[in-house]
């Protein structure tokens, strides 16, 4: 059988054939299901990790957690209290608050009151979202690798690979993308690209000559990346026991799936760490805002931690643009994909994609899990 960490071993026999996957918890609702009180302080391997990925000391690493926690509710009763006049939000790590942006004539004053910092700005995050979904419909070159809302700057942020940026055909983009809301353009090293891999022993899960990771257990199953199987696609464990099937799947324009699980198989509400941080249960899924840390466990790389970068982002694979992902200073590598994204102990999203390794840096997104509940009517597995 798999090795068993201390964690998975004191949890239960039940965990030797789990689905080795996170959970998640919300119901098949559509809204985040708020944050529940941690009965324990975060684990010293958990706080290594992010000293170690985030350049903090313990203390820090402590103190983020805290502080990260709190911007995840009030960013839920600001931006219901700014109304339309909502322009985005973020985290500040060196404050350590959440910083939203409201448009003229928002009450400032109520929002304060929620604990955020304001930001005064031109234009709403609907009036954002509105700009990027014009985008959305263009034919898009392969030299733009993505785009995104940025609230910080109040505008659309348009990614172009460097080698490609006087390509006619991107200029091209950008002219139209100009024309469809207010746009800034970046540049990026590479291209996205998901992170599948070929058939290698020992890991999560395979589907074909296919090796993905699981993200996170629901009730019945799992989820994961949309570009990891098909419908009714065969799935076997680390093992080669077979595991179950693809109940659902979607890819591109979406990067998520679930797999059903039986054969004596089932679902437990746990992240693996590896064995660089004891495996992490999960207590829920509230949403992390933009500059939280995040971390992401995968069958390849294992563990590593980064921020949240930007939040509805497209990006643009060689298979087809995915929409309304998250972006992530996490790197990750073949094989990673599907595997968790987790802040603290909340479920964020299945790993898509990304450019880079584990080695020399790089950057990933994943598809926000709540998005993936709700689509296909599951319920997450908690603690």
């Amino acid at each position: 059988m798999r090795r068993t960490t201390a964690m998975r071993t004191s949890l239960s026999a039940l965990l030797l054939l789990g689905t080795w996957a996170i959970a998640s918890s919300l119901p098949a609702a559509a809204s985040d299901s708020p944050a529940r009180p941690t009965e324990a302080p975060a684990s010293a391997q958990l706080l290594s990790a992010m000293q170690h990925d985030l350049g903090l000391t313990k203390s820090q690493a402590e103190a983020r957690l805290t502080e990260e926690k709190t911007a995840t509710a009030v960013e839920r009763k600001a931006k219901r209290v700014a109304g339309s006049s909502y322009g985005g939000s973020w985290f500040d790590a060196e404050s350590g608050r959440l910083t939203v942006a409201v448009t003229r004539g928002a009450d400032a004053g109520a929002v304060r009151a929620t604990g955020a910092t304001v930001r005064l700005v031109q234009h709403s995050a609907r009036q954002l979202d509105a700009a990027r979904a014009r985008i959305d419909a263009l034919s898009t070159p392969a030299g733009v690798s993505s785009w995104y809302v940025d609230a910080r700057t109040n505008k659309v942020v348009v990614n172009v690979v460097t080698t490609h940026r006087d390509d006619n055909d991107v200029r091209s983009f950008l002219a139209s993308a100009r024309r469809a809301g207010p746009v800034t353009v970046k540049e990026t090293s590479a291209a996205p690209r998901t992170f599948a891999a070929g058939t290698v022993g020992g890991d999560p899960y395979y589907t074909g000559n296919v090796r993905c990771s699981i993200g996170f257990s629901v009730y019945g199953g799992f989820v994961t990346a949309g570009h990891c199987g098909r419908p009714s696609a065969a799935v076997y464990g680390w093992d080669h026991s077979y595991v179950g099937a693809f109940q659902g799947s979607s890819f591109p324009d979406n990067d998520y799936a679930w797999v059903n699980v039986g054969s004596g198989w089932w679902t437990v509400p746990v992240v693996l760490g590896w064995g660089t941080v004891s495996d992490q249960l999960v207590r829920g899924s509230a949403e992390a805002p933009v500059g939280a840390s995040v971390c992401r466990s995968g069958s390849t790389s294992h563990w590593h931690c980064g921020t949240v970068l930007a939040k509805n982002e497209t990006v643009n694979y060689s298979q087809g643009a995915v929409h309304e992902m998250t972006e992530t200073s996490v790197c990750a590598e073949p094989g990673d994909s599907g595997g968790s994204f987790i802040s603290g102990d909340q479920a964020q999203g299945v790993t898509s994609g990304g450019w880079g390794n584990c080695g020399s840096g790089g950057e990933t997104w994943f598809q926000p899990v709540n998005e993936i509940l709700n689509r296909y009517g599951l319920t997450l597995h908690t603690a």
